[in-house]
C-alpha cells in the first residue's frame, strides 16, 4: 500500500557527495528539497580515502566552492592534514588535497543539511520513479511513502545492486556494511534507461597501535594551509601526520601464490573497474618489472586508531589480504579492522544525458555522480551541484547553467561525459583539458563566482569579498605595470645577483617579473611602494605577470572554441537530409543530440569532414529559416 507522505519541488536520491550538494543547492535556490538515504548513517560518508582534492580533484573542490557550493568549505572544519601537491610544476598543476577526519565530515555536513531551509532529510530507499508522459510525477519508497515532486536527482552512488567481492565470498551489501538498493534498477530500465555494470574498492583498515611508524617515512602537512574555501581565513590548527612505506618481495610473492584467487583474474569479477587506482593484485601484474610500489598509511580521524592502507586496495581472500598487508615494511604485526573489498554496482551510459544532466528523454529526472560512471567524492560533488541547480532552474522555468569546457573542470568532466562516455569510472585530470592554465584552481573565483551569483546560489557576503579581491588584483597588476624600474648601477647589482642579466634601459616591474628566472616576489626589493596584499592576491598578480603570454594565447583558442560552442543547433534538427555526412556520423549525431557544433565536433565518430559539411547545413538552415521569418 501506498500513501502521500508529502510534496517537493525537488527530490534528491542518495545523500553522499552528489546529493548533499544537490539537496543544497536546490533548497538554497528556493525549491523545497527531499534528499533520501537509504540509511541516514550514509550522509556524506568516506567509505574509501578520507581525503578530499588531490591532483585536478582539488581544482574541482575550488569550483564548487566559486559557484557556492559546500564541499570546500566542510573539508576546512573537518581537516587533519592539508598539502599542496605538485608546486614543483607550473599553476596549472598544483593541487590542493586535505586529509579529513571522516567522522567530522560527515557529521557537519549531516548537520548542514539538517539546518538548511527548505531541506527535508529523509531515510528511505526509493523502489520507483514515476513517470507519465516522459514527465516525473513523483517517487515511491520501500515503506510505501510517495513523495509528489516535480524533478529528482538520481544520486545514488555505487548503491544500486551492489555487491560485495572478498575472494570466493559474495553477497549483496553497499559500502561498508550498509544495504544496498537492489529494486531501483528494474524501475529505471522499465523507463528506458540504459544501465551498465561498474566496479570499484577500497584497502582494509588497521590498528595504529600494530603499526611500527619508526621503519616508515613521516609526511607532515603543510606550514602554511591554503583553505579550499575562498569564504575561509583562519584555518590552521595542529595537523597529523601520514607515512609513506613500501612493500616488499614477500608481498609480490604473496600476490602472485594467490592470484588464482583473485576475483579480477579468475572470472568472478567481469564488470569494469576504475583504470587510475587499481587493485594491488593489479598493479602487481601489470608492472611485473617493479620490485616495490608506495603505500600510503593515512588517519581516519582524531578520534579513531583505525588507519587507511592507501595504494592497497584488495579484492583477494581476506586471509591472503593480512598475509599481503603484514608483508608490508612496518606493518609486520599489522591488525587489520576491516577487511579490503571490491564493490559492483550499477550506473547508467551518461550519453543519455543532456549537458544540464537531464535525461533527454524524461522531463525533471537528473543525475549526477557515480550513477554517471564517474569515480571520486570531488566528480560526485561537482555533478551533484549542477543537477541540483537545473533542477530547480527547471522548475521555475528559467535556462539551465551549463558550465562550458573553457569555464571550469566541472564543464570538462560533464561534457566528457555526455558527449564522450566512459567505458570505465571516470576521473578528472588536468590532462583532460585544453584550457588548463586559464582553468588554475587558484583563479577558481574569478572564473565563477560572477556566474554562481548570478544563479542566485553565492550570496551577498560572498559576492562582496570576490568584489574585493578581484579589485585589489587588477589595482596590483595595474600598479606594476606603471612601476618603472630604472637601469641603474644599484638595481643593475641586483639583478646580477640573482644571475639575471643588468637593464640597458628602464622597463616596468610587470616586463620584468616575466624573466624566466624572476618573479613576483623576487624582485621585492626593487618596490618600496609595495602594499601590504594577503599572499593569495599576491600570488595571482605572480602568475597573471609572468604567464601573460601563454595566457594570452589560450584566450585566444577559447576565442575560437566559442564560436563553435555560439553555432546552436535546433533541438530537432534533421540529420538524415544532410547529403555527405556519413551514415555512421548520422547515426551518432541523432543519437547524442548536440546543442552546438563545438559539442558534436566532440562525438567520437563524427569526423572533421563530417563537421564541415554540418556547417555548410547548419547555414543554409538558418537562411531559410531568416527568410521564413522576414516573409512572416
Amino acid at each position: 500500500m501506498k500513501y502521500i507522505a508529502g510534496e517537493f519541488d525537488v527530490v534528491v536520491v542518495g545523500a553522499g557527495h552528489a546529493g548533499c550538494e544537490a539537496s543544497l543547492a536546490s533548497a538554497r535556490l528556493g525549491a523545497k528539497t527531499a534528499v533520501l538515504a537509504t540509511d541516514l548513517a550514509s550522509v556524506a560518508m568516506m567509505p574509501c580515502n578520507p581525503n578530499i582534492g588531490g591532483t585536478a580533484k582539488g581544482h574541482l573542490v575550488r569550483e564548487i566552492d566559486a559557484l557556492g557550493g559546500e564541499m570546500g568549505v566542510n573539508i576546512d572544519h573537518s581537516y587533519i592534514q592539508s598539502r599542496m601537491l605538485n608546486t614543483s610544476k607550473g599553476p596549472a598543476v598544483h593541487s590542493l588535497r586535505a586529509q579529513a577526519d571522516k567522522y567530522k565530515y560527515a557529521q557537519r555536513m549531516k548537520h548542514t543539511l539538517e539546518n538548511t531551509e527548505n531541506l527535508y532529510l529523509r531515510q528511505g530507499e526509493i523502489v520507483e520513479i514515476d513517470i507519465v508522459n516522459n514527465e516525473v510525477k513523483g517517487v515511491l519508497t520501500r515503506n510505501g511513502a510517495y513523495y509528489k515532486t516535480k524533478a529528482v536527482v538520481l544520486a545514488t552512488g555505487v548503491y544500486l545492486k551492489s555487491k560485495i567481492i572478498i575472494g570466493e565470498v559474495e553477497y549483496e551489501s553497499g559500502p561498508s556494511g550498509l544495504m544496498g538498493a537492489n529494486i531501483l534498477s528494474e524501475d529505471l530500465i522499465k523507463h528506458g534507461i540504459k544501465l551498465r555494470r561498474f566496479k570499484t574498492g577500497t584497502p582494509a583498515r588497521i590498528n595504529r597501535r600494530s603499526v611500527d611508524f619508526s621503519k616508515m617515512v613521516e609526511q607532515k602537512g603543510d606550514e602554511n594551509v591554503v583553505p579550499f574555501s575562498f569564504m575561509s581565513e583562519d584555518i590552521e590548527r595542529e595537523q597529523v601526520s601520514c607515512y609513506l612505506t613500501y612493500s616488499s618481495d614477500k608481498t609480490k610473492s604473496v600476490v602472485l601464490d594467490n592470484i588464482h584467487r583473485s576475483p579480477l583474474y579468475n572470472g568472478s569479477i567481469k564488470s569494469v573497474g576504475p583504470r587510475y587506482c587499481p587493485s594491488f593484485e593489479d598493479k602487481i601484474m601489470r608492472f611485473p618489472e617493479k620490485e616495490q610500489h608506495q603505500i600510503f598509511i593515512e588517519p581516519e580521524g582524531e578520534n579513531t586508531e583505525e588507519l587507511y592502507i592507501g595504494g592497497m586496495s584488495s579484492s583477494l581472500p581476506e586471509e591472503v589480504q593480512l598475509q599481503m598487508i603484514r608483508s608490508v615494511i612496518g606493518l609486520e604485526n599489522a591488525e587489520v579492522m576491516r577487511t579490503g573489498y571490491a564493490i559492483e554496482y550499477d550506473c547508467i551510459d551518461p550519453t543519455q544525458l543532456k549537458l544540464s544532466l537531464e535525461f533527454k528523454e524524461i522531463s525533471g529526472l537528473f543525475s549526477a555522480g557515480q550513477m554517471n560512471g564517474s569515480s571520486g567524492y570531488e566528480e560526485a560533488a561537482s555533478q551533484g551541484l549542477i543537477a541540483g541547480i537545473n533542477a530547480a532552474l527547471k522548475i521555475k522555468n528559467k535556462q539551465p547553467l551549463i558550465l562550458n569546457r573553457s569555464d571550469a573542470y566541472i564543464g570538462v568532466l560533464i561534457d566528457d561525459l555526455v558527449t564522450k562516455g566512459t567505458e570505465e569510472p571516470y576521473r578528472v585530470m588536468t590532462s583532460r583539458s585544453e584550457y588548463r592554465l586559464l582553468l588554475r584552481q587558484d583563479n577558481a573565483d574569478l572564473r565563477l563566482t560572477e556566474i554562481g551569483y548570478k544563479v542566485g546560489l553565492v550570496s551577498e557576503e560572498r559576492y562582496e569579498k570576490f568584489l574585493k579581491r578581484k579589485s585589489a588584483i587588477e589595482s596590483e597588476v595595474k600598479r606594476i605595470e606603471n612601476l618603472q624600474i630604472t637601469n641603474k648601477q644599484e638595481v643593475n647589482e641586483f639583478l646580477e645577483k640573482l644571475n639575471s642579466v643588468p637593464l640597458r634601459k628602464p622597463i616596468s616591474l610587470y616586463e620584468l617579473i616575466k624573466r624566466p628566472e624572476l618573479n613576483y616576489f623576487m624582485v621585492a626589493p626593487l618596490d618600496a611602494e609595495r602594499p601590504e596584499l594577503p599572499k593569495d592576491i599576491q600570488d595571482q598578480v605572480n602568475i597573471m605577470s609572468k604567464y601573460e603570454g601563454y595566457i594570452k594565447k589560450q584566450l585566444e583558442q577559447v576565442d575560437q572554441f566559442k564560436k563553435m560552442e555560439n553555432k546552436l543547433i535546433p533541438e530537432k534538427f534533421d540529420y538524415k537530409s544532410v547529403k555527405g555526412l556519413r551514415i555512421e556520423a548520422v547515426q551518432k549525431l541523432i543519437k547524442m543530440a548536440p546543442v552546438n557544433m563545438g559539442q558534436a565536433s566532440r562525438i567520437s565518430g563524427v569526423s572533421p569532414a563530417d563537421i564541415s559539411v554540418l556547417l555548410i547545413a547548419l547555414e543554409q538552415y538558418n537562411r531559410k529559416v531568416s527568410v521564413k521569418e522576414d516573409l512572416v
